[in-house]
């Protein structure tokens, strides 16, 4: 979830010759896993009631969410499929973590309406800005931090909501994370609309100039 905000992978409408790859990259294998592992994190939470190892597994998703966009673009492996898949795979988790965390009791529903409510927000700006044209817009460095502090949050969340001697441990440092992150995130979004418009503009003037003969 480049936490989380997509923008500059589903608004760029990169194409040529890396947006012709084939299906089956690396990039793509390790996004088609780490969908596939969304099940055995809900097994895990609500058929095993294992909080601590839904709560790694979960972890270990959210860190991961980077992986597959970075070999892509080192490898050279961008393809059409990957620029879709990566980011529903990304908001797929996001969704199912905020909604199976809450849906235990290990964090309120007005922490997870919040979270769920940016990026709401955030994915229907992405869509329209793509559907109308904008240019490239660069992930801001923030909006980054509050993601990755709140998918470590939600698994936080889990462990203190178990049993164990340190569960209030990490209750206590799951809400000092998450509610920094959460207000990065916010910030983050908001810090978007300048760019937003701006790249908006750029991507009418492209689409008005003249091409060459």
């Amino acid at each position: 979830m480049d936490g989380q905000l997509i923008l500059s992978d589903l608004v760029a409408g990169d194409g040529g010759a890396q947006g012709e790859m084939g299906i089956l990259t690396l990039p793509n294998v390790i996004t088609t896993i780490r969908l596939l592992l969304i099940p055995v994190y809900l097994w895990l939470l609500f058929g095993r009631q294992q909080y601590g190892w839904a709560g790694l597994l979960l972890g270990t998703l959210g860190a991961t969410d980077f992986l597959d966009g970075q070999l892509a673009r080192r490898l050279g492996q961008v393809s059409t499929l990957g620029k879709v898949l990566d980011p529903v795979a990304d908001r797929i988790l996001v969704v199912t973590a905020v909604i199976s965390v809450a849906w235990v009791g290990a964090v309120p529903w007005w922490f997870a309406g919040a979270t769920l409510a940016r990026e709401v927000l955030v994915s229907g700006a992405t869509l329209l800005l793509a559907s109308m044209g904008a240019a490239r817009i660069d992930v801001l460095f923030i909006g980054k931090a509050g993601t990755f502090a709140l998918m470590t949050a939600y698994p936080f969340f889990l462990f203190g909501h178990g049993p164990g001697a340190f569960h209030a441990v990490f209750e206590v440092a799951a809400w000092v994370i998450g509610l920094v992150g959460l207000t990065l995130a916010w910030i983050a979004a908001a810090s978007y609309v300048g760019p937003a418009r701006a790249a908006l503009r750029d991507g009418r003037k492209g689409r008005q100039s003249p091409r060459p003969d």
